[in-house]
């Protein structure tokens, strides 16, 4: 695994801002190891639901894990508003830094990573295959 430190800077927006990273990147497979920082919007889609919820103000980031892909990642954060109150879900594109995004990420080169459509969900699904050598 090769681990790369990452800050975004206010009003990047988290989500995009990974996926466009994700997409320089040689490596096919990588995860979020760890997150900090602070979000002014976040959307988030709560289980079952068809759309996310916008959440505005004040948020500290608690956690955000997931895997990433050069054709998408699948994201779950925790954010906490100004009074405490916590709040997640999956991570959606909107979500914008207030003063920084903090993260670190690991990058799998011995793996292969993917979004493929899942019959049984009705989700592109992560596909995981070992990456041949080069």
């Amino acid at each position: 695994m090769k681990v790369v430190p990452l800050r975004l800077q206010p009003g990047k927006d988290l989500r995009q801002a990974l996926d466009a990273w994700m997409g320089e990147q040689a490596a096919q497979a990588g995860c979020v190891i760890t997150a900090v920082g602070s979000l002014s919007v976040a959307r988030v889609r709560f289980a079952g639901a068809a759309e996310p919820t916008v959440i505005r103000g004040d948020l500290e980031i608690l956690s955000l894990s997931g895997t990433l892909s050069a054709d998408g990642a699948h994201l779950h954060i925790a954010v906490a508003d100004s009074e405490g109150a916590v709040i997640g879900g999956h991570l959606c594109a909107g979500s914008l830094v207030r003063t920084t995004a903090e993260l670190v990420i690991g990058l799998l080169p011995e793996w292969l990573f993917s979004r493929e459509l899942d019959p049984a969900t009705g989700y592109a699904e992560l596909a995981i295959k070992d990456r041949p050598e080069r």
